[in-house]
């Protein structure tokens, strides 16, 4: 681990010493690039945690489910602010969704399973953009620090 860090950090450099002999127009464009790219990453980690809290609800909606009875009536959610009134059939298969409008039955327990499989990718995701945004945003301060540099420089020389 500690060598492929090492290894980073020497690419790093070398991508820093051709940045710094680029021109300040180039410099610029990369500068812009960079940060879109932080911007890019930041919305994905956003929509990332999003996803994680519905799937964290949805799980506690699933253990709370399980305390109803067959015949017994609830709220039903249509939206995040309109509930209409439903009568529980069975409770021990659930109709989820798995995106693009595709719905499967399945039982308490292999939605339970669903839901903390699909909680662990989010969170795998998320450590690994929040590693990479780190990366990018460092790269980004470089960058501008080459950019100052640079500015500084040719303003001394006029």
């Amino acid at each position: 681990m500690a060598s492929s860090q090492q290894q980073q950090q020497q690419q790093a450099r070398a991508v820093m010493e051709q940045i710094e002999k680029l021109s300040l127009d180039q410099i610029r464009q990369v500068k812009e690039q960079v940060d879109s790219e932080v911007s890019l990453l930041q919305d994905s980690i956003a929509n990332i945690r999003t996803a994680a809290s519905r799937f964290e609800s949805a799980y506690k909606s699933v253990n709370n489910i399980s305390a109803y009875t067959p015949g017994q009536t609830l709220l039903v959610p249509l939206t995040a602010s309109l509930y209409v009134p439903g009568t529980i059939a069975n409770v021990d298969k659930l109709l989820i969704d798995i995106g693009t409008g595709y719905y499967v039955e399945k039982t308490m327990d292999a939605t339970k399973e669903y839901c903390e499989r699909k909680l662990n990718f989010l969170k795998a995701n998320h450590d690994k953009l929040l590693m990479v945004a780190a990366e990018k945003s460092n790269i980004a301060d470089q960058v501008s620090m080459v950019m100052q540099a640079k500015i500084k420089q040719s303003l001394a020389s006029k």
